[in-house]
């Protein structure tokens, strides 16, 4: 889908444009090497020299200059206010050091940049945040900034929120930079463009090497492992999921490719694992808290962010235990009976074993203990509170295939009788169990099945086909069952929809031929049961879908590889990535937290969804068969459906 331009990230922008004096004159180049103190040379038109505050000057022999005063906003790595540890030396680092600047002209590719250094001018004690100042003198032939230079001579990276100018005759000029900047020891600047966005072909001749310069060092070679400080954003396939040198039975396969189609990831490039050449090393992990592997650096979480999602993780993985570590919290044996469950929301899991939780939770105890026996319960939803047996009723099961946690599935029904498309010599006989007969039976002689087609009133939440290939190997994981399943909805005339029947089919397997049967709704009390166990593991084929397809798979994982496809071909400047950009944002840092602890072998999908160890397998496939570009927004999305 993407071609990737391989170049190497550490060629240096004075490489592409080479610099062969500290200032230009003229010969085409754009900018010139920072330096820490400034040097001085005549040009044509423009002399510069030094002033008290050291900052660099550009002093007009025949043309009036204007005074121009940059801000510059920046958020240490620490608070200098509140932290701790090494404060004082921190601190030292952020009033002694510098931020070098550079200003380009927007107009002219052979304008001499002008330079300054802009010193601490105060903190923002509210926001936590520094400013920093220089001054500027701006010769008016100089013409419209298009572009600012900025080396960091600090110690630790900075993270620039933005830079204002002021003084310039067109106004207040705002440069949003909204990224962390390393310390520079190489002196290669950091290109940061106004906010005025172009198209590459209206890009102004002043900033058409900076904009290529930029797009190089984001794209990278392909080559090496990406560290922390890296802003490379490149492709790879999914090879990081399994982890065969820890265990066999933790190998899983490449997804991406021809023969498991899959999007692409961020690449990392961390060495392959000793026991299999396909797969990469995994990011070592043993704390409950995942660590993610490598991201761009502008990619990461804020530390808002990062804190919240901290929180929310730790607590959504303490309730995905439950189920699991029951045992250590109650004196019963898993869940024998609906009392069982009910309690989890009348009374929460009491905690038996202090020590167990002080493994589990290192530095949480504490609170765990102040809170109290409850702790762990849940909240009950707003429909338990109303009718405590809604979920067993047909109007919520149905109810929920669109305001429920799956609205992604159901679709129109536009051929009868219903059949599957997988081979009848592997998988049994294609035709339905669910027949025209029972159906007309459930809608007690309303309409036709014709009718009800014609008129658009049949839909259908057809897992068959695709859980149907996996079901004997499933049930060999042990502990847990799968079938394919469709189930056939009425819309009645209230615009409501009713479930009219559910087929249950398991293929040929253990020298036993196919089994299929259809469920329908019955006032018989044996009948009625099993109608209740076929919608159950009908949610459970709906829920399981839902966190695979269209959480993971349609959400986050098919957006990355255009974020990496935006950053590496399209300019900061460019007005579709300015509008792109925030819906991009944190999507990577999740996604790389989802292969270290989520959809990784042995990780939460594969712990609690059916398809266990074939779940990532099993979305590869429904990737190859369903995913379109073209339907994955609306309107095209119902249309299609």
């Amino acid at each position: 889908m993407f071609n990737p331009v391989l170049v190497h990230q550490t060629r240096s922008i004075r490489t592409i444009l080479p610099l062969s004096k500290p200032f230009l004159h003229g010969n085409g180049n754009v900018f010139r090497q920072i330096q820490s103190s400034p040097s001085f040379k005549k040009g044509p038109k423009i002399r510069l020299g030094s002033v008290p505050s050291n900052s660099v000057k550009a002093m007009a022999d025949t043309a009036v200059s204007n005074g121009v005063t940059a801000v510059v906003t920046v958020r240490p790595p620490i608070n200098p206010l509140t932290a701790g540890g090494q404060v004082i030396d921190d601190v030292e680092d952020l009033f002694s050091k510098s931020l070098q600047l550079e200003l380009v002209s927007a107009k002219d590719e052979n304008k001499p940049t002008i330079s300054g250094n802009a010193k601490i001018k105060g903190v923002v004690v509210k926001d936590c945040e520094v400013q920093y100042e220089a001054e500027f003198q701006v010769p008016v032939d100089f013409g419209e900034i298009g572009a600012i230079l900025v080396v960091n001579e600090h110690a630790l990276e900075m993270y620039l929120k933005d830079i204002v100018l002021d003084g310039l005759p067109s106004g207040l000029v705002t440069i949003t930079c909204e990224s962390w900047v390393q310390p520079n020891t190489s002196k290669d600047p950091r290109i940061f463009f106004t906010n005025k966005s172009y198209l590459p072909s209206k890009t102004p001749n002043g900033l058409q090497k900076l904009r290529y310069a930029e797009l190089v060092n984001l794209r990278g070679n392909g080559e090496g492992e990406r560290q922390k400080a890296d802003r490379i954003y490149d492709y790879d396939v999914y090879n990081d999921l399994g982890d065969p040198d820890e265990d066999e039975e933790l190998k899983r396969p490449v997804l991406g490719g021809k023969q498991h189609p899959y999007p692409r990831r961020c690449r990392t490039g961390r060495p392959h694992c000793k026991t299999d050449e396909a797969s990469e090393e995994r990011v070592p992990s043993k704390s409950l808290i995942p660590i993610s592997p490598y991201v761009p650096r502008d990619e990461e979480f804020s530390a808002i962010k990062e804190t919240t999602f901290v929180i929310r993780g730790l607590f959504g993985q303490l309730r995905s235990l439950i189920p699991n570590l029951k045992a250590e919290f109650v004196d019963t044996d898993g869940f024998p009976n609906f009392t069982e469950i009910d309690k989890l929301f009348r009374e929460g899991v009491k905690i038996k074993d202090a020590e167990f939780w002080k493994s589990l939770l290192p530095g949480f105890v504490e609170e765990i203990k102040d809170i109290g026996d409850f702790f762990l319960r849940f909240t009950s939803p707003e429909t338990f509170k109303r009718d405590r047996f809604f979920w067993f009723r047909d109007e919520e099961f149905a109810r929920e295939t669109l305001a429920g946690l799956n609205p992604c599935s159901i679709r129109l029904i536009t051929e009868w009788p219903l059949k599957s498309s997988l081979d009848p010599k592997i998988y049994g006989p294609s035709e339905s169990a669910i027949t025209t007969e029972m159906i007309e039976s459930e809608i007690k002689g309303c309409t036709t099945v014709k009718e009800a087609l014609n008129q658009k009133k049949l839909f259908i939440l057809d897992y068959h086909d695709l859980f149907l290939p996996y079901v004997e190997q499933v049930r060999e994981l042990g502990d847990r069952t799968l079938y394919g399943s469709r189930t056939v909805f009425y819309l009645n005339p209230d615009g409501t929809l009713r479930p009219l029947a559910i087929e249950l089919t398991r293929p040929p397997m253990d020298g036993k031929p196919q089994w299929k049967q259809a469920f329908t709704p019955s006032s018989d009390s044996t009948k009625s049961w099993l109608w209740k166990l076929a919608k159950a593991h009908v949610l459970a084929h709906d829920s399981g879908y839902h966190q695979l397809i269209s959480h993971w798979l349609r959400t986050h994982c098919s957006v990355e590889p255009y974020a990496i496809a935006a950053h590496r071909q399209l300019s900061a400047m460019h007005p579709i990535n300015r509008l792109l950009k925030p819906h991009f944002r944190y999507t990577m840092e999740i996604n790389s937290l989802a292969r270290q602890s989520l959809i990784n072998a042995g990780g939460v999908i594969e712990s609690t969804f059916l398809p266990g160890k074939y779940s990532m397998l099993l979305s590869s496939i429904i990737y190859d068969k369903q995913w379109r570009f073209d339907h994955q927004a609306l309107p095209q999305d119902l249309i299609s459906r």
